[in-house]
């Protein structure tokens, strides 16, 4: 266990959509410094937890912190500490990045000058250099997906929530962005959804397995690999018919 302060806090979090349960009394933390991957597979309540984390939508019941804020009763002060990255995150085509990181700032209410030395210090982490004064319908879905976390890191929060960042990616775009969670997760305390095996292998310290609103495991990659032949086996194992945690 680490003495590390925690940054991210699920503490029985249960949704439900009318008779559907969303979430089941997901209960997990994170500290500061870590990469957690929440895996699981489609609609097992991955995007709903983030959500809920985020505070873009409220827990029937349970509580959610972010740097120890409570994000249904504090949630000003609990998104001053988050990047918010979701699937196909929202961007202003006709705009560039420079001006779009310009537009997010002005919109914190960042001053000028320390805006400016963000944008810079966001464009160099992100490498987006060679496209910041392009039109972002011209960019390629990798360096969209770049722009979106320069703008998730514009205000130097300490936690970072991307949701399925690689998604629709080419081998090679894929590998730029693990390449900069790697980097990011060095400072940053980040949680990122996949149903991606090799996403866990390549940048996870940690893995949350959701389940149908459940967590059904909860260790590091090494971990999960001891419980069967191949990763791909232990998913089975986790998912299948029958799966117990």
């Amino acid at each position: 266990m680490t003495d590390a302060p925690l940054t991210i806090q699920a503490d029985h979090i249960t949704k439900l959509y009318g008779d559907f349960v969303a979430l089941r009394d997901v209960t997990f933390s994170i500290p500061k410094g870590q990469v957690a991957a929440f895996l699981g597979p489609n609609g097992a309540g991955k995007t709903t937890a983030m959500k809920i984390l985020t505070g873009f939508i409220a827990a029937t019941s349970g509580t959610a912190r972010v740097a120890g804020y409570d994000v249904s009763t504090q949630r000003i002060e609990a998104a001053q500490h988050i990047g918010y990255l979701p699937e196909n995150g929202p961007l202003y085509p006709d705009m560039t990045p420079q001006s779009l990181l310009r537009f997010f700032g002005e919109a914190r209410g960042m001053p000028p000058d320390p805006l400016a030395k963000r944008i810079e210090a966001v464009t160099q982490l992100c490498h987006i250099e060679r496209v910041l004064n392009k039109p972002i319908y011209k960019l390629s879905k990798g360096y969209r997906q770049r722009v979106g976390m320069a703008q998730a890191l514009l205000h130097e929060p300490d936690v970072l929530i991307m949701d399925e960042p690689t998604s629709g990616l080419d081998p090679n775009q894929i590998r730029d962005v693990r390449r900069t969670i790697r980097e990011l997760g060095q400072s940053k305390t980040i949680l990122l959804s996949t149903h991606i095996l090799q996403e866990v292998e390549a940048v996870a310290d940690r893995v949350i397995f959701i389940h149908e609103g459940s967590i059904v495991f909860d260790g590091t990659p090494k971990d999960m690999a001891a419980r069967g032949p191949s990763l791909d086996e232990v998913f089975h194992q986790l998912t299948g018919p029958g799966a117990k945690p």
